[in-house]
């Protein structure tokens, strides 16, 4: 198992097959896709031998994300690649959703276990202010496919925004009435191009919690390969909800994942300065090579992220390494 200076045991790994994505999500990426380097892009044979890697060490979760992911035509190919690993036990997704109902049985097909869609506001005109696209009934045709096949789990994203969606939480909450999905509210990041974004717009996911709980939520225990969220559940609701609190104390203690761009790098943190390069590894199908590496840069991870700092390393947006 990958474990670091702090005692941290590593499961989980985000990895990222594109920096590209088709919205335009004023919280990311207000002026669209900005193609400023070269999309060399990881191929299936290199994500395999990488996956691999992860797995030999004790990895058991994959997610795929972007960038939008779906935006590659071999998405269920690299799919069906996690899946196949030995190890791996579950392979999830995280998508903006824009052909779900198109990109479902694929998905599904190839394996997929969980399936995570970015949803920012149940208004159609609120969500197209958030996101350039009129999308929503759409995706959300999609996940009422997805819930009616029953395989995959299903999860829903929602970044909190004072202005935009600030005051949609009870229709979120309304939904989780009769919608057996987890929704999860994540608190808005700091990054290297938001900072009067972030400034005018960011929510505390605290008070929401404590908003919850004052209403009768309870929390859930997660297991070890679970993600960042805090989960509640109500007796009366279907849906659960999830709160991401990037800023809230000690949120860096617990932290069970990895994440490797779609340009084959290595980034211990999120906000971390750069990427530490795994490419020149990534041809080999001997991966012992590859584990040393990853073992040897796993000794430079900190104790914390520095977003209390102001401190957003080299994350210019969420897009580069899908969050």
């Amino acid at each position: 198992m990958l474990t670091d200076n702090f005692g941290r045991r590593f499961s989980y790994l985000r990895l990222s097959i594109t920096d590209v994505c088709n919205f335009s999500c004023n919280y990311c990426l207000p002026d669209g896709y900005q193609c400023d380097q070269p999309r060399n892009f990881m191929s299936p044979i290199e994500i395999k031998n990488l996956v691999q890697a992860f797995a030999q060490l004790g990895t058991e979760k994959i997610r795929i994300t972007g960038g939008e992911p779906s935006l590659r035509k071999d998405l269920p190919e690299i799919i069906a690649v996690c899946k196949q690993t030995q190890g791996i036990k579950k392979v999830a997704i995280t998508s903006n959703g824009y052909k779900l109902p198109t990109h479902l049985p694929l998905w599904l097909d190839a394996g997929i276990d969980a399936i995570n869609i970015s949803i920012d506001s149940l208004d159609p005109r609120q969500f197209l202010a958030i996101t350039g696209h009129n999308k929503l009934k759409t995706i959300l045709k999609g996940i009422d496919m997805a819930l009616a096949d029953g395989s995959p789990q299903v999860k829903v994203n929602t970044v909190l925004m004072h202005e935009y969606n600030g005051r949609e939480i009870q229709s979120f909450l309304d939904w989780l009435k009769d919608t057996p999905i987890t929704l999860r509210f994540i608190e808005l990041m700091q990054t290297g191009d938001n900072t009067k974004f972030f400034n005018a717009q960011h929510v505390q996911g605290a008070r929401i919690k404590q908003n919850l709980i004052l209403d009768g939520w309870l929390p859930i225990n997660k297991d070890k390969s679970a993600g960042p969220a805090q989960e509640f559940y109500h007796p009366d609701y279907l849906g659960k909800i999830g709160l991401i609190m990037p800023y809230s104390k000690d949120f860096c203690h617990s932290c069970n994942r990895l994440r490797v761009s779609a340009s084959g790098k290595l980034h211990l943190c999120l906000f971390s300065e750069n990427g530490l390069s795994l490419r020149e590894y990534l041809q080999q199908e001997n991966t012992a090579p590859l584990q040393e590496k990853i073992v040897s840069l796993l000794g430079d991870k900190q104790a914390t992220h520095f977003l209390h700092d102001k401190l957003t390393g080299g994350t210019k947006h969420l897009a580069m390494l899908g969050g």
